[in-house]
């Protein structure tokens, strides 16, 4: 029997019993789609992750209050913050070379009212530097000025989303918003922006710091951004800003520099591991399709004893019989691949229109990886079945036991 008279034979069985391969199409489609999926959700929060850390630069430093280190015995089994982070250890780290811009962050939420209008909103504190080193543009107005961080001045920055609540079509700037219980005139606002690192660009305010300090009440900072001179200059900004946080600390290095490249790195590993981890998952549905091959192949075998008979009386060797039996399974293994293929595609397009910004991309090797473990699944369970029609003897056969 030539290949395709052997193909045409598998076909001809697969649409003799439509319901049954029609659901065996489905639980394989299923399958491979799920793979595909799951893989592209974990791939686009990979993706998502890593581009909100690289809209910030390679060359920033984070500088968090505390270090991360053990201690000793418990307790306490972790560290202590011995010092807050304050204003003049930001000032200090203004007079290196290394370094090209800080930006000391003070943060809290307030409401901010005009007129009958209120929302409550996240404040930033800051001073001019924060808007180059978080690569953020106003739309309208200006900046917040130049001047010493320690000044008070009440000019507030809005984001796009809050000034379009607070105004609406309303002209902005130059306006008196409050701010807890003080008054900030609207000098600027932003241009409109998503999320990143999980603030909403659009929905907050920007304050100079020593103001938002004293809205806040406190005379720690929240963080400190330290822009180094290119990416070339990072180790030098790291030796410099941890050298002179030790020497205003009486020695002690009681701070926690954070960067770009450490963030994303650990980010990296993390979703990548749960990129194959979701994988794996939706792949033991593959394995759930091939069982069900198998045992679908196991009915067909006993429903078409009398066919086998035939086959072998007419002087089919074994081999043949167990080679059209295994092409069966294949071909269901294959179709249930593309239809898998299809789905995931239309589902890829329907996730993209619903969430535009998120960017849902499968990784190569999750469509190359669910075909072939959807045809080897079709291989490895129908070798079952395809051996029990192959040892079937050819009279017990005819006589349909």
């Amino acid at each position: 029997m030539r290949t395709s008279d052997q193909l045409r034979f598998a076909l001809d069985a697969l649409r003799g019993a439509r319901t049954r391969s029609l659901l065996i199409l489905l639980a394989m489609s299923i399958g491979v789609a799920s793979v595909i999926l799951l893989t592209a959700l974990g791939e686009g929060a990979r993706r998502y992750v890593i581009g909100q850390f690289e809209q910030l630069g390679t060359d920033l430093l984070v500088m968090l209050p505390g270090r991360n280190e053990t201690t000793g015995g418990p307790p306490p089994l972790s560290g202590e913050t011995p010092r807050d982070l304050t204003l003049e250890d930001a000032l200090a780290l203004r007079r290196h070379r290394s370094i090209l811009r800080i930006a000391p962050i003070s943060l809290g939420t307030a409401p901010v009212s005009w007129r009958n209008r209120e929302r409550e909103v996240t404040i930033i504190g800051s001073t001019r530097d924060f808007f180059p080193v978080r690569r953020i543009r106003v739309a309208r107005g200006r900046p917040l000025p130049a001047i010493p961080p320690e000044r008070q001045l009440n000019v507030v920055v809005l984001g796009a989303r809050l000034a379009t609540a607070l105004f609406d079509r309303q002209r902005a700037l130059g306006e008196w918003v409050r701010i807890g219980d003080r008054r900030f005139r609207v000098i600027g606002v932003l241009e409109p922006a998503g999320e990143s690192l999980g603030l909403d660009l659009g929905d907050m305010a920007l304050v100079p710091v020593a103001s938002a300090m004293q809205l806040f009440d406190t005379a720690s900072l929240f963080r400190i951004l330290i822009q180094a001179r290119g990416k070339g200059a990072m180790a030098q900004a790291r030796r410099d800003a941890l050298s002179t946080l030790r020497n205003h600390h009486d020695g002690e290095e009681d701070v926690t520099l954070i960067s770009q490249d450490a963030v994303l790195g650990t980010f990296d590993r993390i979703l990548g591991a749960l990129t194959w981890t979701v994988g794996g998952i939706a792949g033991i549905s593959l394995a759930v399709a091939g069982i069900l091959i198998m045992n679908v192949m196991l009915v067909a075998v006993s429903q078409r004893v009398p066919e086998i008979g035939l086959l072998k009386a007419l002087g089919s060797p074994g081999r043949l019989v167990m080679r059209l039996f295994l092409i069966e399974a294949l071909l269901l293994a294959a179709l249930g691949a593309l239809g898998g293929l299809l789905i995931s595609g239309v589902g890829l397009l329907l996730m993209r229109h619903l969430f535009p910004d998120f960017p849902l991309q499968p990784p190569l090797w999750a469509p190359l990886a669910a075909v072939a473990v959807a045809l080897g699944c079709g291989l490895l369970f129908g070798v079952l079945p395809a051996r029990r029609a192959a040892r079937l003897d050819p009279v017990q056969a005819l006589a349909g036991r």
